[in-house]
């Protein structure tokens, strides 16, 4: 290996030249489609859709901050046996309730409706079981759930009365969802809607049928044999007609090919659905779509609690809106334990931003590919490797710099430079890089790390040496322009993985 040292100089010219920008300038452009979130309206969004929507989220912002093209897309899961069941829940049992009238956010009562038919149709399974029945057709025998099946065949042939409860209760979902969004700093720039794209669905797969990519069994349903592709057999549509996710899959794609003739199209969704999309491209593949190569599935790992897995028929899911609420008020709490709440002008925004930060920040920093264990109390301490001591950091930093009037392009030729002020600047020099290869990689954990590191090394650099004391006026200066350029990199960092900087702590 090569042992290689530089000289003081060559390092004070980076932090005077400092540009991170000119480093993606020869980055070849894209343009890329990315869906992430995806909710389906018959709940609201839970724990495992943080997950999603942050990293989506996030990735859009790595991909625009290197220079491409990214139009960030939703597609609602509006329509299917899922959707018919929280409204056949409502039918039978909310005697006319409506979220205004409880006084709930919409998404949270259409859900309560999904959980209730779970254990409607739990209570119904169990007593054909008892009669003698088989329980794996026991549920499928259930009044409600022959009731979902034909809700669903009345759905699709746009009967009056089905139609106008699923619009009204799709409604409720969508305001709510919103209004999540909103709390996560999560925004898109189109949705798309399964009840749209399935027909496009359906009608490829009529039209593959004709030219043999598909075939229909003796029941009526049509299904593709993708044993070729190391695959199973699929079906695409069901002996009744109706479709299914894959149908609606295929719409989806061609219909966004054809609106924005994209360089790469991205489904960000967890692991549980690795063999769907493998499916989806082997499909459009054997359409001999052109694009079929240039679908790319971001898997991540699931999100669990102590408790175990979350699921939303059994009612153990983690909502979204009750873990952020959750985020603050733990924020607030050690905020007020503090006791310098005297020195803020608004706490209620500064616990907002330093909830949802950690709450982030404890997300982002690992792995995708990994699953993660979410522990709240964990996720905000000040202490460890949080977004709460990134926060701290650079509101340490900006308190610093507000005691001085500085210059703005002010010049730093100071000869001879401390270990500490070396490794910063060295740092700061690779934020460019990290940047890139956590756009490139898929990978924004790198760039959780980096603001975890740099603050981390600021610290150390502080705690050894002066900054507003140090009497030499040239060291001086290299200093606060040192640290006021970790403080605006700190905050490029945490902006772009959707984390807000407070002035004060």
């Amino acid at each position: 290996f090569l042992n290689i040292s530089f000289q003081d100089n060559l390092w004070v010219g980076i932090l005077n030249r400092f540009n991170p920008n000119k480093h993606w300038e020869n980055i070849p452009k894209k343009h890329y489609v990315i869906e992430f979130s995806s909710p389906n309206t018959n709940k609201p969004l839970h724990l495992g859709h943080i997950r999603n929507n942050l990293l989506g989220e996030t990735m859009c912002h790595l991909l625009k901050k290197v220079g491409h093209d990214v139009s960030k897309v939703s597609l609602f899961n509006d329509r299917g046996a899922h959707i018919c069941k929280s409204m056949v829940a409502w039918k039978h049992f909310a005697d006319g309730k409506t979220p205004e009238s409880t006084n709930m956010k919409g998404d949270h009562f259409v859900g309560d409706y999904y959980v209730l038919y779970g254990q409607k149709l739990k209570e119904q399974t169990d007593a054909l079981v008892i009669q003698g029945i088989d329980p794996e057709l026991a549920e499928k025998k259930t009044a409600l759930n022959r009731e979902v099946e034909q809700m669903l065949i009345d759905w699709e042939a746009g009967k009056p009365e089905v139609m106008a409860l699923w619009k009204t209760m799709n409604q409720w979902v969508y305001q709510g969802v919103e209004e999540t969004y909103q709390s996560l700093g999560v925004t898109f720039d189109k949705y798309f809607y399964e009840s749209n794209t399935y027909l496009l669905g359906k009608e490829n797969v009529i039209d593959g049928l004709e030219k043999g990519v598909f075939y229909k069994k003796e029941d009526g349903s049509i299904w593709i044999d993708l044993t070729d592709e190391k695959l199973d057999q699929k079906v695409v549509l069901r002996k009744d007609g109706t479709s299914v996710y894959i149908t609606q899959d295929i719409g989806t794609a061609i219909e966004r090919d054809q609106l924005y003739k994209a360089d790469e199209y991205v489904y960000i969704v967890g692991n549980e659905q690795d063999y769907h999309f493998k499916v989806l491209k082997a499909i459009c593949k054997k359409l001999e779509l052109p694009w079929w190569n240039h679908l790319t599935h971001f898997s991540y790992g699931m999100v669990e609690l102590p408790t175990g897995k979350m699921k939303t028929r059994e009612g153990t899911v983690v909502d979204a809106d009750d873990l952020i609420l959750e985020m603050v008020n733990i924020a607030k709490q050690q905020t007020l334990a503090l006791g310098k709440t005297d020195q803020i002008e608004n706490l209620e925004l500064l616990c907002n931003q330093l909830g949802l930060g950690a709450l982030k920040y404890y997300i982002l920093k690992v792995d995708p590919g990994k699953k993660i264990l979410f522990d709240p109390k964990e996720s905000i301490d000040l202490k460890g490797n949080t977004a709460i001591f990134i926060q701290y950091t650079f509101v340490r930093i900006q308190s610093i710099l507000n005691k001085i009037a500085m210059e703005e392009n002010i010049a730093t030729d100071v000869e001879k430079l401390h270990a500490k002020e070396q490794e910063l600047v060295q740092k700061l020099y690779f934020y460019a890089t990290t940047v890139k290869d956590a756009a490139e990689k898929w990978e924004p954990y790198i760039l959780a790390q980096y603001c975890y590191d740099l603050a981390k090394l600021f610290n150390q650099f502080y705690d050894q040496l002066p900054v507003l004391k140090e009497e030499d006026l040239t060291i001086r200066n290299f200093r606060l322009k040192l640290i006021k350029t970790v403080g605006n990199i700190i905050q490029d960092g945490l902006q772009i993985l959707g984390i807000e900087t407070p002035q004060k702590m």
